[in-house]
């Protein structure tokens, strides 16, 4: 990662300061973007001297293609995107509003396509590039009914990059897209979700911010489409697909009252 310009979106914390903190030791140039400032400079004072902060909303393509334009202006060039900002909820599907759908597809999906499209033209000239957009296992296997809206947007997410990346691999071949998916990560997400939650420190085999970071810093330094944080969780992925009767396979993850 020497040298290499990458930004990541969503840096203030969890994931994307463990990401940032990762990079800057290997040695990478480091634009880093979210709502906080101050959170910013914390961050990026444990990343190296190769570190830009801009303070911004990525649900705002304005915000976004300011973010592209102040890396460029600063490194001259970028070599990955990373699109980590993202917002959980606790919601069952019965009880949710339009508000809540919409904000869902804002933060977890708007925010990426902005992402990829500001950061595209860049690439294409240059003729290289890498955009890697965080999703979650929830967005292959729907077992947690209250993140349903989540779930739906990183599935929306996960559909897009696809998509994007069969449109790039024809026209642009250098230009690598990856969808990285963690499981249940000891982060503030859960308690920072819509609606609130509990924390993931709560839940058993939560894995740390630093794994998961580490997972993507590897995916960047090797490109692959489509990677899992945790150890047998595309198994879990494909037996849920492959599944006669996809409910049977739900119900083993469902709390059923009377069943033990």
């Amino acid at each position: 990662m020497l040298d290499r310009v990458v930004v990541i979106t969503g840096a203030s914390a969890g994931i994307g300061a463990a990401l940032a903190e990762q990079l800057g030791t290997a040695g990478a140039k480091l634009v880093l973007v979210a709502r906080r400032q101050r959170a910013l400079d914390a961050v990026a004072a444990r990343c190296g001297a190769h570190v830009l902060t801009v303070a911004a909303d990525v649900t705002h393509r304005n915000d976004v293609e300011r973010a592209r334009d102040a890396a460029i202006e600063r490194f001259g060039h970028v070599d990955a995107w990373v699109n980590n900002a993202g917002r959980g909820i606790t919601k069952a599907v019965s009880q949710l509003t339009d508000e809540d759908i919409d904000e869902m597809m804002r933060i977890n999906v708007k925010s990426a396509l902005y992402g990829a499209q500001a950061i595209l033209p860049s690439f294409r000239l240059q003729g290289r590039g890498h955009i890697l957009c965080v999703s979650s296992m929830l967005s292959r296997v729907p077992f947690a009914p209250m993140r349903s809206a989540y779930s739906a947007a990183k599935h929306a997410l996960n559909a897009l990059m696809a998509n994007l990346r069969m449109e790039l691999a024809a026209s642009d071949p250098g230009i690598h897209v990856s969808v990285v998916h963690p499981g249940v990560v000891d982060t503030e997400f859960a308690r920072n979700a819509v609606h609130a939650g509990a924390s993931a420190t709560d839940m058993p085999g939560a894995q740390t911010a630093d794994e998961v970071a580490s997972v993507i810093a590897q995916t960047l330094a090797v490109p692959r489409a489509d990677v899992y944080t945790r150890p047998g969780a595309q198994k879990m992925v494909v037996a849920y697909f492959s599944a006669p009767d996809m409910a049977v396979a739900e119900r083993v993850y469902v709390k059923v009252p009377g069943r033990d």
